[in-house]
């Protein structure tokens, strides 16, 4: 039985390396869990990798639950849905995985989150679903010179895409 990704080790070394930054550690730490997922080997989920309470959301058909079988150990050696990301992205605390199963025309998206220390808190899992995220935030206001009280006093914010799917061509509302 393999332990799954062998999470502590890859932990350890993730957090102790000052040259790895939290966004490499958290890419590291998804990657490592993808290839315990599409190991030929009996997979064992490691407790440590996962918060005690595990935030999971699903958007997609019921019979496409594939990733909460493998998590809540229902199906722990079914193989048979290969996640085979074909990119992984880190922004700050969230990696998304993006990835397709030709043969079934399905296309996925999974957000995880991380903690500072490493340890996913939460997962979020599309299928045949176009993502995009966004980041929020204050506008740079260009004109500084501008010095009425009803421009100043509020805030100016602006939604910044930084990622969006390839895989899917529309979204599902």
């Amino acid at each position: 039985m393999k332990k799954l990704a062998n999470s502590q080790a890859t932990l350890t070394t993730a957090t102790t390396t000052s040259t790895i930054n939290q966004e490499e550690r958290n890419r590291s730490v998804v990657k490592a869990l993808y290839e315990a997922f599409n190991s030929q080997n009996d997979i064992n989920i490691d407790p440590n990798l996962f918060a005690c309470y595990l935030e999971w959301w699903f958007h997609g058909p019921p019979s496409h639950q594939h990733l909460k079988r493998l998590l809540t150990g229902s199906s722990p050696n079914d193989l048979s849905f290969p996640f085979n990301p074909l990119s992984i992205v880190a922004f700050e605390s969230t990696v998304i995985a993006e990835g397709c199963d030709e043969d079934r025309s399905v296309s996925w998206v999974h957000a995880w989150t991380l903690g500072a220390d490493g340890i996913i808190t939460h997962v979020r899992e599309y299928y045949n679903t176009s993502v995009t995220v966004t980041r929020l935030g204050r506008a740079d206001v260009a004109s500084q010179s501008v010095s009425s009280p009803e421009i100043t006093s509020h805030s100016a914010y602006k939604c910044q895409s930084v990622w969006q799917s390839k895989l899917c061509d529309a979204s599902v509302p």
